[in-house]
């Protein structure tokens, strides 16, 4: 829940800093996605699915997204971990774990995500 929540806060910031109306609003839908994941744990059955496509799928997007309010190389790492995130849900929904079982492709979705979150704070703060 505190990934959802921090997840809005920095798209506050994000919306003071940069003229990006669509990636404010990834921002916002990825931490709606996390608080959910986290309040619905994976007991809760179809509602924590459901958060989890919701957190994945604007999380991904947040990344590629990002590449307009960054300078290169950090943009074209941002799209590549965006569509790995993106790409491993794909494989995911279709029940392609390339042998990791279903909880290791889980992390392949996830990793990408969270390595551009952090690059891409560590991006914003260096650039104030």
């Amino acid at each position: 829940m505190l990934l959802g929540i921090l997840a809005m806060v920095a798209s506050y910031f994000i919306k003071r800093g940069f003229r990006a109306r669509a990636l404010v609003f990834l921002v916002i839908m990825t931490g709606v996605g996390a608080i959910g994941v986290g309040l619905f744990p994976e007991t809760a059955g179809v509602i924590h699915h459901v958060f989890s496509v919701i957190a994945f799928v604007f999380g991904g997007l947040s990344a590629i997204a990002s590449y307009k309010v960054q300078k290169m190389p950090s943009s074209c790492f941002s799209v590549l971990l965006g569509v790995m995130t993106l790409g491993a849900l794909a494989m995911y929904v279709s029940n392609i774990f390339l042998e990791l079982g279903p909880g290791g492709m889980e992390r392949m979705i996830v990793y990408p995500a969270l390595i551009w979150s952090v690059g891409f704070g560590a991006y914003l703060m260096g650039k104030s």
